[in-house]
């Protein structure tokens, strides 16, 4: 179990009628973040496994298709207005088995993966980073717009970092900053000691009123696999189950 407090109050709250929907909506993002951070960590792992030359590399993108995740690790051409392909991680028939390769020759990627490199680009140079690793990734948002997640990454194996992590809404073009949703402030480094039989992690919030993304995020990539409360200013708690579904916890 784990408590804690984040920074000052800064959201409104969500009105009873419109909770299940919203709920619902932080379960599906969560659950969409979780597929992309488990393509970007087998992916990368397989991208580096051909000790690659990362020299002018931006961001890596994956990117879901028909056959599975596709992770490319693309950079500018000289004109900075197409992205070229210069490997890529695909994922095998294998569920969460990647096949990375360079991309020989090297090619232009699909014109839809600049705004995406470029709503990251914008959303890293606005980020508040601590001296440590984060993790990006870049989802459909409505009205044709792009969110970017930048979250703490993982340091070591049985250690589960919460917190310290922003969402951006990012316009279509991939150029500005529609909105910066603080999600959690400080970062909660959470290791679970399996003599200690924990069932549950807690935590609170002091910044919204509702659980966000990356708790969804956390919940689903957790080993242990266990719910998570969160607490809220207006004296609720909600409970995340190990799926991603949300609801009120009983009093």
């Amino acid at each position: 179990m784990c408590l804690s407090a984040w920074g000052t109050a800064g959201f409104s709250q969500i009105k009873d009628a419109d909770l299940p929907s919203y709920l619902a909506g932080v379960t599906e993002r969560g659950r969409d973040l979780y597929a992309y951070d488990q393509a970007a960590w087998h992916g990368t792992d397989a991208f580096f496994e051909l000790h690659p030359d990362t020299s002018g590399l931006t961001h890596y993108v994956c990117l879901k298709t028909a056959k599975g995740w596709l992770v490319i690790f693309p950079k500018w051409n000289v004109a900075h207005d197409h992205l070229i392909a210069a490997y890529e991680a695909r994922e095998t028939e294998q569920s969460g088995v990647f096949k990375a390769t360079a991309v020989d020759p090297q090619r232009e990627t699909s014109d839809a993966l600049i705004p995406m490199e470029r709503a990251l680009e914008t959303a890293t140079s606005d980020f508040k980073a601590e001296a440590r690793p984060y993790n990006t990734a870049v989802l459909p948002a409505p009205n044709g717009q792009l969110y970017v997640y930048i979250y703490p990454g993982q340091t070591k194996e049985t250690v589960w970092p919460i917190g310290g992590d922003v969402r951006y809404t990012i316009s279509a073009d991939g150029t500005q900053i529609i909105e910066r949703r603080q999600m959690h402030k400080t970062i909660l480094d959470i290791e679970y000691d399996p003599k200690m039989h924990v069932v549950a992690g807690y935590h609170v919030h002091v910044l919204s009123y509702v659980p966000e993304d990356t708790d969804v995020l956390c919940v689903l990539e957790r080993r242990p696999s266990m719910p998570e409360y969160v607490g809220t200013p207006d004296k609720r708690v909600f409970v995340i189950q190990t799926d991603g579904t949300i609801t009120l916890a009983k009093k």
